[in-house]
């Protein structure tokens, strides 16, 4: 087909709207159904359409909104959480799938350099996809999670690094010891120039942005875009690809050049243009790339690629993770868990075809590479944490402390109380006589909506390890609770629903694993009376035998007198809050009030 029409455009951008909601309504990043639809509706299967000059700019243009958007997705806070165990995990997970991929294309023929690109292809991990499996699997709040963001973070900037020098070299055709040195000199230039910008001349641009209260969100938009495409001119200037002044640009754009709350509307702008429009049409006219011959011409290649993608990721990180202390089959989850490629890896077989380092065929066995090794991960991941969970070896990860409250009613503080004596407790709430006498009483509390994205991000949602929604409005409570899943993967809800909205959210509640407080449907609006007007009793119960929070409710309910149950202590005075998903061991006590 030659040219470009809307027809064209139109059908690239329908397909990839199918085929990325399909895998993600299955649990799969919606970038393996663009790459598949590709396929299908480009020369390879179907034919309906091919790449044109229109379509390769559409598709630069969208890897570097793209790589940018990646940028500003990384908070580099989060390597703290486990930067050890991390570290070994990206170095074993890297390296070793990297020499592999170097050794087999130069084993089979291919050039050093066409070995360097398939290197970083089978050494890159996903570090976009893996929140999301994460939070699917329920092990946000495990030592695992921790480092498998820290590994995938750093193993994705070892890629971009030794990808920067490999791209260098590429048109300076020669590799003596002057051209060395200049290129290295152009590198550690873009790399100063880059940082100087965004550490001293962005926040600057930003504060007067500020002081000169200029809100409007179309001029920020267009700013962000001058500065991404800037930066990737940068790049370009220093011999290095656009991509790489990309991500820089998202890297510093964060936080240092506009204000919380323009921040978070051109950030969503950001990716609805880029994820949903621009890199879409990139990863569907990628799959026009790829070849179906090689399961004919180049199977034993594909083959031999695929196993050291596996085996080169898995192995080298259960090898790498050994001094961390955490024992091999840590190591092995973690292995699994970072198998999976995706948007830098794609982009960077992309670029590599481009400049006719690797073949077409290359290519789709890279592709075909990626798509298998994601599809894995939720499978084997599954397999090796739930043996794990078998031995007693899921480690929690305390780095999310705390509660975060939504409310900050009567009955809210009663709760926060007794969650407080020994946890970090924050509350939120709209009502600004409630906020102010919640402080009097020495709780830190938010003034703000929780609807609102950044109230809990200014409530720093992300450090808490459990949202508690506690108003007398369902709907409000399970919306605010999918954000603090969705937006800052707070590992446990706990949600209040009404008793007469018994049907309100129940595949919500399940959707983003969230358990029902005091473990039924409650009006908690007479309690908060009660407890206002002190006309309540507490009491403390041991429980003699295991019983589940259900069932103990249950059993109290038989006697006719109305109780919420607010908190179960352990044996060190430890306690949580009283849920439907929980079981109550023997000798604990059930504090509750009637």
């Amino acid at each position: 087909m030659e040219g470009f029409d809307i027809l064209s455009l139109l059908i690239i951008l329908v397909a990839a709207w199918a085929g990325g909601a399909l895998f993600k309504r299955i649990g799969y990043p919606a970038i393996m159904g663009e790459l598949l639809v590709g396929i299908l509706i480009g020369p390879a299967l179907l034919g309906l359409l091919e790449s044109s000059e229109t379509i390769n700019i559409l598709s630069e243009t969208g890897i570097i909104m793209l790589m940018a958007y990646i940028g500003m997705e990384i908070h580099f806070k989060d390597l703290g959480k486990a930067s050890w165990a991390g570290l070994l995990a990206a170095v074993g997970g890297f390296v070793v799938p990297f020499a592999l991929g170097y050794y087999v294309i130069s084993a089979t023929g291919g050039t050093p350099l066409a070995g360097f690109f398939v290197g970083i292809a089978v050494g890159v991990t996903s570090l976009a996809t893996k929140s999301r499996i994460l939070v699917d699997l329920n092990l946000l709040d495990t030592r695992i999670a921790y480092v498998l963001m820290a590994g995938a973070l750093i193993s994705d900037s070892f890629a971009l690094i030794i990808f920067a020098g490999i791209s260098s070299f590429i048109d300076a055709g020669s590799v003596n010891t002057s051209e060395i040195a200049i290129v290295a000199g152009k590198v550690l230039l873009f790399f100063a120039v880059t940082s100087a910008l965004g550490l001293f001349v962005l926040p600057k641009l930003g504060k007067l942005l500020t002081n000169n209260k200029i809100k409007n969100r179309t001029f920020h938009f267009t700013l962000l875009l001058i500065i991404v495409f800037g930066f990737a001119e940068l790049a370009e200037m220093a011999g290095l690809h656009s991509i790489l002044g990309a991500f820089m640009a998202g890297l510093f754009v964060k936080d240092n050049v506009f204000d919380r709350q323009v921040t978070k509307d051109i950030t969503g702008i950001f990716h609805d243009v880029s994820i949903g429009f621009m890199a879409p049409i990139f990863f569907v006219s990628a799959g026009f790339h790829v070849t179906l011959d090689v399961f004919q011409t180049d199977l034993n290649l594909m083959l031999l690629i695929l196993g050291v993608a596996f085996a080169g990721k898995i192995l080298g990180t259960v090898l790498f993770y050994l001094p961390s202390g955490n024992g091999w089959r840590e190591g092995l989850a973690v292995g699994t868990g970072m198998n999976g490629r995706g948007a830098v890896e794609i982009i960077i077989a992309g670029i590599g075809l481009q400049y006719g380092i690797i073949s077409q065929e290359l290519f789709s066995i890279l592709v075909f590479m990626a798509i298998l090794t994601t599809l894995s991960v939720p499978l084997l991941l599954t397999w090796t944490t739930n043996w794990l969970k078998k031995r007693g070896e899921l480690v929690k990860q305390y780095s999310k402390e705390g509660y975060l409250i939504l409310g900050a009613n009567p009955l809210a503080l009663f709760i926060a109380k007794h969650l407080g004596e020994k946890n970090k407790v924050r509350l939120i709430d709209t009502n600004k006589v409630a906020v102010i006498q919640a402080r009097k009483l020495g709780f830190e509390c938010i003034h703000g909506n929780a609807l609102d994205e950044s109230i809990q991000g200014e409530a720093e949602a992300g450090n808490f390890k459990a949202f508690i929604a506690l108003t007398g409005n369902s709907e409000i409570n399970l919306l605010a609770s999918r954000i603090a899943n969705d937006v800052f993967y707070v590992p446990e809800k706990y949600v209040v629903i009404a008793a007469n909205q018994d049907g309100v959210g129940v595949n919500l509640l399940h959707s983003i694993s969230a358990s029902t407080l005091f473990a039924g449907t409650a009006n908690i609006e007479p309690w908060i009376r009660k407890i206002q007007n002190d006309e309540y009793d507490q009491k403390t119960e041991i429980v003699n035998n295991k019983i589940s929070t259900r069932n103990w409710l249950k059993e109290k309910k038989k006697n006719g007198n109305p109780v919420l149950p607010l908190i179960i202590m352990d044996g060190e005075n430890n306690k949580r809050p009283f849920h439907y998903d929980d079981v109550i061991d023997s000798l604990e006590k059930v504090i509750y009030i009637e």
